[in-house]
């Protein structure tokens, strides 16, 4: 029974050491105009901030990532994609499609085989850039790698 007790102590000491999370706003409302109006100065345009969410609302569905992924490593025709991320032939191209319209992914026809890859280096860098910054994020923690 102590060795309960003990243990019970020991937590609520752990979660009192915690520190508390930092508030999302300023206690105090302020603006300091200089910085507003070089931050507003900075703004792109409206229609970039569009295409720039679609790129990543299109990465945001997990099926879509790993057809991506896959295509970091090589070229694949269709039915490989579908047979690697566990999707029908007709989900893949579905996805496919939405990821051409975004210049995602492009394809080419061989006989009667299409293949698809990267459309360039930017999607590398993306989608190297997202998986590093889960890495970081997690310190220490295992961010599944190929294959696990």
């Amino acid at each position: 029974m102590p060795a309960r007790d003990e243990t019970k102590r020991n937590t609520e000491i752990e979660s009192t050491v915690t520190p508390a999370p930092l508030p999302e706003r300023c206690e105090v409302h302020c603006l300091d105009l200089a910085k507003v109006n070089r931050g507003k100065e900075l703004l792109l345009n409206d229609d970039v901030y569009f295409e720039l969410a679609e790129v990543y609302r299109t990465l945001a569905d997990s099926s879509r990532a790993k057809i991506v992924y896959s295509l970091l490593h090589q070229e694949l025709c269709t039915c490989d994609l579908a047979a690697i991320v566990g999707l029908s032939d007709s989900a893949v191209s579905q996805h496919l499609r939405v990821l051409r319209l975004l210049r995602v992914v492009k394809s080419r026809r061989d006989g009667k085989m299409v293949f698809h890859s990267l459309d360039d280096s930017h999607v590398r860098i993306l989608l190297n850039v997202a998986l590093n910054h889960l890495r970081h994020r997690k310190h220490t923690d295992e961010v599944p790698e190929r294959g696990e």
